[in-house]
C-alpha cells in the first residue's frame, strides 16, 4: 500500500491511498465467504458455492463492494499510522477509484479527508498570574453557620394569626394566563417560608398579613412549566400559618447538635470547618482562573467539522434532553434567561470552543509531561463520579464499561493532573497581595478538584478521537 498526506489547512488533511490487488485478496476471500453464508443456490450446499457461480448469479460488483467495504477502514487506519497523524472524528472518504478493475488485478485508490489536532505552542506556566479571594472566616460567617444549624433542629407550630415574615405557610395556588388555567397551573399544600425567595416573585407581599383561610391575588412572571416566561395572575389561598421555633444557642444545643460539650467548642469547630471550605473554594477559584489565563495565552485554530458537530450536539442535548425535563421548550427557556436566539447561538459557540480548546491544551500538557493515570487514581475518580451520579460504584463502573467510556474517564483524570501542574507553576496571589501556596493542600483532594474543574470546562458531547 502507498499513501500520501496533503495538508489542506492547520486542522485538516487529505490522505491519498493506493492499494495493490494482492493486498485486497484477503478482503475478496472474506467477501465470498460472507456471501456464501447468506445465499442459497440449487445444487450447492450452503457455504460451498464456487466463486464463479456467485459472480454469475449475483454479480461480481456485489462481491467487490463487500470487499471494498471491508478493506477501506483497515487501509485508512494503516495510512493514518504511517503518516503519524492524530485524527479527530470520522473521515470523509471520497473518490474511490479502480473498483471496476479489481477483477483484472487493478489497484484500489481512494482519498480521505479528516480533521487533525492543531499544533499548540504552550506558554511558560510561570508567566501565568491570577488573583483569588483570600481565606477569611469572620464572626458573621460563624454566626450564620450556627443559625443554619439551629434551623435544622428547629420545629414549627400552628398559630392563629396573620402570616408574617419568617413564618411557614401552607398554600394552594392557581395561575391564570390570559384568563385560562393551564394544565400545570395549580398546586396544593405547598409549604413555603416567607422571605426565602424560593417560589414566585411577589408572593411574599401577597401572603404577609393573610390568616389561614384567606386568599390573595398578585401578578407575576412564571418561572417554570408550560407557560414559563409568561405573565400570570396567581390566586393564593393560605390554608395554615406556622411559626418557627428555634432552640436556644447554648451549651445544651451544642450537645444536641454535635459531639461537643460547649457552645464555644462548637464555634471553634465551625471556624475550622469554614476555613477548610474557603480553602477548597479558593483552590477551585485558582484552578478556574489559571485555566482561563492559560487558554488566553494559547492561539489555536479550531477544526471546522469538529466545532460544528460540537455546537450541534450541545444544542440537541439542551433542546431534546435537558429542557424537556424542565417542562420547557427553547423559546420559553430563552425568555426565562432573557436571551435572544442570536445571543444563545453565540454563547453556545463560545462554550463549544472553550471546551475543545481546554481539552486540546490540557492533553498537550499531559503528553509533554508524560503524565499517566494509575489504577488507584482511576478507581478513586470513578468512586467520586459514582457518588455524584446517585449510583453505587459497581453500578457506575458497569455503566462506564458497557458504554465504552473508560478512555473518557482516564482523559478526565489526566487532564486534571495537567491542570494541577499548571496551577503549581503559576503565580497565585489573593486580593490582599499575599502569595497563595497550594503545596500543603491534600494532594488527592487537589488533584480531584482540578479534575472536576478540567472536566466541567472541557466537557464535550463525545470523544474527539477517531
Amino acid at each position: 500500500m502507498k499513501s500520501a498526506v496533503e495538508t489542506l489547512n492547520p486542522t485538516r488533511v487529505r490522505l491519498t491511498v493506493e492499494v495493490p490487488f494482492e493486498e485486497l485478496k484477503p478482503s475478496l476471500d472474506a467477501a465470498y465467504k460472507k456471501i456464501n453464508q447468506q445465499v442459497t443456490v440449487p445444487g450447492f450446499r450452503k457455504g460451498k458455492i464456487p466463486a464463479r457461480v456467485i459472480d454469475q448469479r449475483f454479480g461480481r460488483a456485489a462481491v467487490l463492494e463487500e470487499a471494498v467495504n471491508d478493506a477501506l477502514p483497515r487501509f485508512y487506519t494503516q495510512a493514518v499510522d504511517e503518516g503519524k497523524i492524530e485524527v479527530l472524528g470520522q473521515p470523509d472518504i471520497t473518490d474511490i477509484a479502480g473498483v471496476e478493475n479489481l477483477g483484472d488485478g487493478g489497484d484500489l485508490k481512494f482519498t480521505a479527508e479528516v480533521d487533525i489536532r492543531p499544533e499548540i505552542t504552550l506558554p511558560e506556566f510561570g508567566a501565568i498570574e491570577v488573583t483569588v479571594d483570600p481565606v477569611e472566616v469572620t464572626d458573621e460567617d460563624i454566626e450564620k453557620s450556627l443559625e443554619q444549624l439551629r434551623e435544622r433542629f428547629g420545629s414549627v407550630k400552628a398559630v392563629e394569626r396573620a402570616a408574617a415574615a419568617g413564618d411557614v405557610v401552607i398554600l394552594d395556588l392557581e395561575a391564570k394566563v390570559d384568563g385560562e388555567v393551564p394544565e400545570d397551573g395549580t398546586a396544593t399544600a405547598v409549604s413555603y417560608e416567607i422571605g426565602s425567595g424560593r417560589l414566585l416573585d411577589g408572593i411574599d407581599d401577597a401572603v404577609i398579613g393573610v390568616e389561614a383561610g384567606g386568599t390573595a391575588t398578585f401578578t407575576t412572571e412564571l418561572k417554570g412549566g408550560t407557560e414559563a416566561g409568561r405573565e400570570a395572575e396567581v390566586t393564593v389561598t393560605v390554608t395554615a400559618v406556622q411559626e418557627k421555633e428555634l432552640p436556644e444557642l447554648d451549651d445544651e444545643f451544642a450537645q444536641l447538635a454535635s459531639e461537643f460539650d460547649t457552645l464555644e467548642e462548637l464555634r471553634e469547630d465551625s471556624r475550622k470547618r469554614l476555613a477548610r471550605m474557603k480553602e477548597f473554594d479558593q483552590a477551585t477559584q485558582a484552578q478556574e482562573r489559571v485555566l482561563d489565563a492559560l487558554l488566553e495565552k494559547v492561539e489555536m485554530p479550531f477544526p471546522e467539522k469538529l466545532l460544528a458537530d460540537e455546537i450541534e450536539t450541545r444544542k440537541h442535548n439542551l433542546e431534546h434532553h435537558q429542557l424537556p425535563q424542565m417542562g420547557l421548550d427553547l423559546e420559553a427557556w430563552l425568555k426565562t434567561q432573557d436571551k435572544t436566539v442570536e445571543e444563545f447561538e453565540k454563547e453556545t459557540e463560545e462554550q463549544a470552543k472553550k471546551g475543545i480548546k481546554t481539552q486540546f491544551v490540557l492533553d498537550q500538557i499531559a503528553s509533554d509531561e508524560e503524565l499517566s493515570v494509575s489504577q488507584e487514581e482511576l478507581t478513586e475518580h470513578l468512586i467520586r463520579r459514582a457518588a455524584g451520579s446517585g449510583l453505587t460504584p459497581d453500578q457506575f463502573a458497569q455503566q462506564v464499561v458497557q458504554g465504552g467510556q473508560v478512555p473518557l474517564l482516564v482523559g478526565e483524570v489526566v487532564r486534571g493532573k495537567a491542570l494541577a501542574l499548571v496551577v503549581e507553576g503559576a503565580k497565585v496571589v489573593d486580593t490582599e497581595g499575599n502569595p497563595v501556596d497550594f503545596a500543603d493542600e491534600d494532594e488527592e483532594e487537589a488533584a480531584e478538584a482540578a479534575t472536576e474543574t478540567a472536566s466541567e470546562t472541557s466537557e464535550t458531547s463525545e470523544s474527539t478521537e477517531g
